[in-house]
């Protein structure tokens, strides 16, 4: 679920608050190349693969109803993976993560009223079953969307819990006598929105809004019951579960209580345990909208488990605000500033997620206003980038926002040609595409050497390439205070090294010297203008183009 913008505001001023409290030591800001994030740890299929996010309502019809299901994302999943390495037609993606298709009363899913049944305009359990298979067969993973933070007040057990305080599903959710005003806790300093709402003479836990009441996770029966849940999913063929509003789960009180607790952390290593346990290699993304420090708790200790013993994949939002804010700026230094954050605060060896925009943001075509160059670099960047990396549907074509300011515009039906109905539907889209179709389609760009599209299949072709690109570490040479107009990086694992040089800048630059050991380069995705590499073993220099990219292997 998306938090109100002043989330950043609120984990900033907590972060100054204990900064003026306990001023960190003054030190020298690292040389360059002695910034170092490490590869991940053990052997789990997630590290370095690459997602794809699906809304399922918006990605293919296979009945003409105007709303797309998943034999209609079956049919496309060769689009996403053809399951030959071989081959360069597909996209080439690694694992999907539907958003929510349990059964539910609105478009967006996000307030379950059965954990345990398909959305019916999605389909059946038995569709659900082949597309896990249909997947499976090409080499691809299926996690999905795990809502446990809060139910629709739908669901039976509100319409119980709410029944009586007697109800035995009373303390499935919190309900108090009285209101105690809690606010919403990204934004307390502005939001007025209350979090407890009335009910039958009694007041329940709602952080979101009164619709989707909070499940009380405090109660042992209702932790028995999501890790029930989970194990039936993941006995259906599931590989893992993206979890929603990770932060918000076990609340001690208003205000900082509302998030973050330590409550909450430890239910998610239980969580997590109940889940290895089932399933050893399943994975579990947590989508924890903060700063740096509070979402490098949610690995939890490395100490037992490799990659942490919490959460395993976490969202890089601050991450993702610092690529796209230095793409538009022509400034990488904020991004490499990031990464040295990340590396004093993020344990060593775990599975970084980074992502440009997901489905409660402006689409990142629509924030660089359709520039191709921008978006062309953006695509460069993320696929070059430590972890696990997320595209959100459409992103490869330079699908942008809908006319509308809200949340369905941000999760138009995708499209795959210029005609009518995109190609998505043969009757009435649920919600309207968005403009710029007639060049921002797949088959339009598939044809066109030059596309995004076919930028995002040479760059994704590239990284499977790689085992350094994939799972390699992280070496950087841009500095990591002020301005640069480059950045510029080493990917290593075992014998392999990678030198990646992105210009941020809308003017070519010279770039280097770099010190990577090697007598040979063999490039692996050059833009037109980037010059070859010269000055030999340790001292590597190159020109590259505005808003270029050059990625070698040295050996």
């Amino acid at each position: 679920m998306r938090p109100l913008r002043g989330l950043s505001l609120f984990s900033a001023a907590l972060l100054s608050a204990c900064a003026r409290s306990s001023p960190p030591p003054t030190v020298s800001p690292p040389t360059p190349g002695t910034v170092t994030l490490s590869a991940p740890a053990g052997d789990g299929w997630y590290r370095g693969a690459v997602f794809y996010e699906v809304f399922v309502r918006s990605f293919q019809d296979s009945n003409g109803d105007g709303v797309g299901d998943l034999p209609g994302l079956i049919s496309r999943l060769d689009y996403l993976n053809d399951g030959n390495p071989a081959t360069t037609d597909d996209l080439g993606v690694d694992a999907l993560w539907l958003m929510p298709v349990f059964a539910s009363p609105s478009y967006h899913g996000y307030d379950v009223v059965d954990y345990e049944r398909i959305q019916p305009a999605y389909g059946t359990l038995e569709d659900m079953r082949k597309l896990c298979d249909e997947a499976h067969r090409r080499g691809m993973r299926v996690i999905v969307d795990f809502v446990i933070n809060h139910s629709s007040s739908a669901h039976p057990w509100f319409v119980e819990s709410a029944s009586s305080p007697q109800s035995a599903k009373r303390d499935w959710y919190q309900w108090r006598a009285n209101n105690p005003a809690w606010k919403q806790p990204w934004d307390p300093a502005f939001s007025q929105t209350d979090t407890w709402h009335e009910r039958n003479g009694a007041w329940y836990y709602g952080v979101f809004w009164s619709g989707m009441p909070d499940l009380n996770l405090q109660t042992v029966a209702v932790r028995e019951e999501v890790k029930r849940l989970a194990t039936v999913w993941l006995s259906r063929g599931v590989d893992g579960f993206r979890l929603d509003a990770a932060r918000y789960l076990i609340e001690t009180g208003g205000g900082v209580g509302q998030s973050d607790t330590a409550e909450t952390h430890a239910f998610w290593k239980e969580f997590a345990a109940h889940v290895r346990s089932v399933k050893p290699d399943a994975v579990l993304v947590g989508e924890n909208w903060s700063e740096t420090p509070s979402v490098a708790k949610y690995y939890g200790s490395t100490a037992q488990v490799p990659g942490g013993d919490e959460l395993p994949i976490n969202f890089n939002f601050p991450l993702s605000e610092r690529v796209l804010a230095g793409i538009n700026a022509g400034n990488a230094g904020g991004v490499a500033s990031k990464f040295l954050e990340m590396r004093n605060n993020y344990p060593a060896g775990v599975v970084d997620a980074p992502f440009l925009t997901n489905h409660d943001m402006v689409r990142v075509a629509t924030q660089f206003s359709g520039d191709t160059s921008k978006l062309g670099l953006a695509a460069a960047v993320l696929l070059t980038l430590p972890g696990a990396p997320f595209l959100y549907y459409g992103e490869e074509v330079g699908l942008g926002n809908g006319a509308a300011n809200n949340d369905e515009s941000k999760r138009t039906p995708m499209p795959w040609t210029a005609t009518a109905g995109g190609g998505f539907t043969t009757g009435t889209p649920w919600y309207g595409f968005s403009s710029g179709r007639d060049a921002a389609n797949v088959e339009t760009q598939k044809a066109a050497p030059g596309s995004l599209l076919s930028r995002y299949k040479a760059l994704l072709h590239a990284r499977q390439g790689s085992e350094a690109l994939r799972t390699g570490d992280l070496r950087l040479f841009t500095p990591t205070t002020g301005p640069s107009a480059t950045l510029a990086f080493v990917r290593t694992v075992d014998d392999e090294q990678v030198l990646v040089v992105h210009n941020f800048s809308n003017a070519q630059v010279t770039a280097g010297p770099f010190d990577v050991e090697g007598t040979a380069v063999e490039p692996l995705f050059t833009d037109t203008g980037v010059s070859t590499l010269t000055g030999g073993s340790g001292a590597w220099k190159t020109t590259v183009p505005a808003r270029g990219t050059g990625i070698w292997r040295v050996q």
